[in-house]
């Protein structure tokens, strides 16, 4: 039998879970209100910063999150917009058109695809007798119904509390009169907006601690792969460009793969083989997007350790998508956020997945492109649904992991069976000869860490 909630526990949980009543299926009306392409242009050359894909684009991806949490999309429509208003961001005459569309089609939920201030939102939701969303408001409520990990369900907690903190309304004028202490002297009590931002700072300043238990729960785990230690390899991409499907293909495993965004969460790691016969851990990580929320990027930075901890990265890319290469300029964005350098080539591989949904002319001039970059700036083109590719890829991998390494001559006699199989076991066997005398001749690559180990295990060894 569960214990009743306090009734800061409940402000607590509505203050927290606001976007609870969006419900599947509710009527939806899209709206992409986008900078004219001039207002563009002098955004950039004032350096203010503005998203540079295709209005049309904008809106199909601001659409598809919508359609990741089952709402009914009733209407989609680009506003163009000469400047943002202060009171709601687009022009009142277009507010009084659209509040007419929102009666007559009686839609619940108006998604803006841009960042409104909690007076834009209030006033909009006013004028149009509807709940109002911006873009984080919605990427939000996408991440707290995908996460099902307890650390999962925390970093999403921790962001939505930061980004309601600050959207507080003055719904409780009644107790601003309040004093406190006794006599004259005492000062004007706690406004409940104020009990309300303390209660969230709060639960705030729990939530981080307990996601510091799982960062250090995170390290004992990387401390202990090191002793191995595996190669970690992460993948990173733009969200929907199929890396789950890739882990799934990679590992054999069963992780959800389905063409939505933001359909996985969690991070799951699983061990692979190496073609010759090295052991890795494979990473799947949160998929990225243009303007992710920055308290986004920092609540899920435990989960994304993996990614700056990694010996590899793989960049997934969805070559078939008409803005392919803005996602990638997305994905370079958060990666310099996490302190990764996005052109370091020993260390990232790009992999241009989803070949099959390619004309075979495109697959050609791709493979062509491919064949034609350097070696360590080589793309793999493959797909991950289909498995092409993929052996090439797993090459290109241990190429990546070999940099830096050294390479060893070692001379095992016949008697020495458990020498033999120790290095097997421990390093990457690169040729073997086995000599008339019996002996066995081995070129070994070992792994970053095992030199000392080997080196004692086998003194008379030679680096090549």
């Amino acid at each position: 039998m569960t214990e009743p909630r306090t009734p800061g526990e409940e402000r607590l949980i509505q203050l927290a879970e606001p976007e609870k009543e969006v419900a599947a299926g509710t009527k939806t009306l899209v709206i992409g209100p986008y900078l004219t392409r001039k207002r563009r242009v002098s955004a950039d050359a004032d350096g203010e910063g503005t998203n540079p894909r295709p209005s049309e684009a904008r809106l199909d991806e601001i659409t598809g999150l919508a359609l990741a949490i089952d709402l009914t999309i009733v209407r989609s429509l680009i506003t163009p917009l000469a400047s943002p208003r202060p009171a709601t961001y687009i022009g009142s005459g277009k507010v009084d058109e659209l509040a007419a569309m929102v009666r007559a089609e009686e839609i619940g939920l108006v998604v803006m695809d841009c960042a409104l201030s909690p007076v834009q939102q209030r006033n909009l939701e006013k004028a149009w007798g509807a709940k109002v969303i911006d873009r984080t408001g919605l990427i939000l409520e996408i991440f707290g119904r995908r996460a099902r990990t307890k650390e999962g369900t925390l970093q999403v907690e921790l962001a939505h509390l930061s980004y309601q903190k600050g959207r507080l309304v003055r719904s409780w004028t009644h107790l601003e009169r309040q004093r406190g202490g006794f006599g004259f002297l005492g000062g004007p009590g706690e406004t409940q907006i104020e009990a309300d931002r303390r209660m969230i700072q709060e639960r705030m300043n729990r939530i981080e601690r307990d996601l510091e238990s799982v960062v250090k729960t995170r390290s004992l785990h990387r401390t202990s792969r090191r002793r191995v230690p595996y190669p970690i390899i992460a993948l990173v991409g733009y969200t929907n460009a199929g890396k789950s499907t890739l882990f799934n293909r990679m590992t054999q495993a069963d992780v959800l793969a389905e063409n939505m965004l933001f359909a996985t969460l969690d991070p799951t790691s699983r061990a692979i083989d190496l073609p010759h016969g090295e052991k890795a851990i494979l990473s799947d990580t949160v998929g990225f997007i243009s303007d992710l929320p920055t308290m986004l990027v920092a609540a899920f930075r435990a989960t994304l350790e993996d990614v700056v901890e990694a010996d590899v990265l793989l960049h997934v890319r969805d070559v078939s998508h008409g803005e392919t290469e803005a996602q990638a300029g997305d994905v370079a964005i958060v990666l310099r956020e996490l302190g990764i350098d996005p052109d370091d080539t020993r260390r990232i591989v790009e992999v241009w997945n989803k070949s099959d949904l390619l004309s075979a002319e495109d697959r050609e001039r791709l493979a062509t492109t491919s064949h034609r970059a350097g070696e360590e700036r080589r793309p793999i083109l493959i797909s991950a649904l289909t498995g092409d590719g993929i052996p090439e890829l797993l090459e290109t991998i241990e190429q990546h992991l070999a940099m830096g390494r050294l390479t060893y001559e070692v001379d095992v006699a016949p008697e020495d069976g458990q020498g033999l199989a120790w290095l097997h076991e421990n390093t990457e066997i690169l040729e073997r000869d086995t000599k008339e005398n019996g002996h066995t001749v081995l070129h070994v690559r070992l792994v970053s860490g095992k030199e000392p180990r080997f080196l004692n295990r086998f003194p008379e060894a030679r680096v090549l």
